[in-house]
């Protein structure tokens, strides 16, 4: 019995998705910015999958929606395509429990001038708001704080931080990778300007993603080359890719309402079965939290353990979930989310991550709960944590 619990570090791609794909390199394999009836077949395809993604996130105007390679790619369009239009250092804002595709480049950006402020978040994860209204400078010009943490499933208040640098006329950009299919989305009600989603972490293929640039934003590109996307990503499309992810949106989009509340369900049940056992301590928000994420802290009396160690005997058993965020999980370091939200280091070595899917039942529910039940006696942990909520 195998059972995948790592939804958010990838997920299977689609039936769907897969279909297309092969017709786009079967039979519209095309270069979509040539003239001729080939090209413009995959232009066709191209487009259709550009208003499939902009219907995931509500988007009126599909050309709001820039195909990149990836949520990476599109989180670093956002904030070096904002930077670049300044001839001189300005001020940015994000958040300490940003993905490293967006605080690398905030780093890259500090070396080189830019006055970064780090948000501090609360011990579930979140951004407080009057935070963000004391950071803001008159040289503010961009605010990014990420829709959903990865690591620990918290969602930020999002509609109240964008609305709240939009009063003070900033632009404001959220990495939506986790929670695009996951939870809804409206940019058009949302104050949001920038807006980052991958295809791979929604039953899409790898290699592709999307920024969402509202209507009059201005980014400066950041590969020089063929200006294809509104001249904001050059380089052919990667028109499968591109066809699985428009493929993939749409059914995410159709069927969002009853999957979230299935995997909420699902994740709940998992959260109770689990709450007897002294060794474990939930992380994040538990109520303001991603439908299909569930994530720990293990503790162990006496000799440290790290959550490497619980992945690896859960492997054992035919179970995959994750040491924290599946970017850093080859490395044993303490994790910088857990860290940001004032656990010790010691903690911070020992977070997992059980994120659900389609595939996921009641019955893997039941037997994960059982199988990490068992691991965590045989590893010899007991000592009770205090729950953030």
């Amino acid at each position: 019995m195998q059972i995948y619990l790592d939804h958010s570090a990838t997920t299977p791609p689609r039936p769907e998705a897969i279909a297309k794909m092969q017709i786009a390199m079967q039979e519209q394999w095309g270069n979509p910015s040539s003239l001729h009836e080939w090209g413009q077949r995959s232009t066709t395809m191209l487009e259709l999958a550009r208003a499939q993604v902009a219907e995931l996130l509500g988007a009126i105007d599909p050309a709001a929606i820039v195909f990149t390679s990836g949520g990476t790619e599109a989180d670093n369009l956002a904030i070096l395509g904002v930077a670049k239009c300044y001839a001189e250092p300005q001020h940015l804002i994000i958040s300490s429990v940003e993905h490293p595709a967006v605080s690398q480049p905030a780093y890259w950006l500090e070396r080189r001038g830019w006055q970064v402020t780090y948000l501090r978040v609360d011990r579930c994860g979140r951004v407080r708001p009057h935070d963000l209204i004391a950071a803001l400078r008159p040289n503010t010009v961009l605010v990014s704080v990420i829709f959903a943490q990865s690591e620990v499933g918290t969602l930020q208040p999002i509609a109240e931080l964008g609305a709240i640098a939009r009063d003070r006329g900033v632009l404001f950009h959220a990495d939506a990778v986790q929670a695009a299919g996951r939870v809804a989305l409206d940019v058009e009600s949302l104050p949001i300007d920038l807006l980052s989603v991958s295809s791979h972490k929604l039953y899409g293929p790898l290699g592709a993603g999307a920024l969402y640039v509202r209507p009059g934003v201005e980014l400066e590109p950041q590969l020089g080359g063929g200006r294809q996307e509104a001249g904001l990503r050059s380089g052919t499309p990667a028109l499968p890719a591109i066809a699985g992810f428009g493929a993939a949106a749409e059914l995410a989009a159709r069927e969002l309402p009853g999957e979230g509340e299935r995997l909420q369900h699902l994740r709940d049940r998992l959260f109770a079965q689990l709450s007897d056992c002294e060794s474990l301590v939930p992380t994040g928000d538990l109520h303001q939290r991603l439908p299909h994420h569930a994530s720990f802290v293990v503790r162990r009396s006496g000799e440290l353990l790290t959550g490497r160690t619980v992945v690896r005997q859960l492997n054992l058993a035919g179970i995959g979930i994750s040491a924290g965020s599946a970017c850093h999980s080859g490395k044993v370091s303490p994790s910088p989310i857990l860290t940001a939200m004032g656990y010790s280091e010691t903690d911070a070595l020992a977070g997992i991550r059980l994120t659900l899917g389609h595939s996921t039942t009641v019955e893997d529910i039941d037997w994960t709960a059982l199988v990490l039940k068992q691991v965590l006696k045989r590893l010899g942990c007991g000592r009770q944590l205090t729950a953030c909520n």
